[in-house]
């Protein structure tokens, strides 16, 4: 049962996400008809910056690793290539 729930909100949420895709593209493309470049270059500035803001806060890694291994990426073993 809770499979198709949570296929029922994924669907859901795709939608929500299209109809969000269809709204800007209608808005921007009123925007350069309208010849308003000033205000599409103000909304495209903020739009990145806010992109940017997202990805700095973003916790990607997940805190998974311990803080003695963060530095070492690639593996334990590759210290050991190094020294040969």
């Amino acid at each position: 049962m809770s499979q198709k729930i949570q296929a029922k909100k994924t669907g859901k949420r795709r939608w929500l996400t299209y109809l969000w895709i269809v709204g800007i593209l209608v808005i921007v493309s009123l925007l350069i008809y309208f010849e308003r470049t000033a205000l599409l270059y103000v909304l495209a500035t903020l739009g990145v910056t806010a992109l940017l803001l997202i990805v700095a806060f973003a916790d990607l890694g997940g805190d998974e690793r311990s803080p003695d291994t963060a530095g070492n990426i690639a593996g334990p073993n590759t210290s050991n290539l190094a020294n040969k």
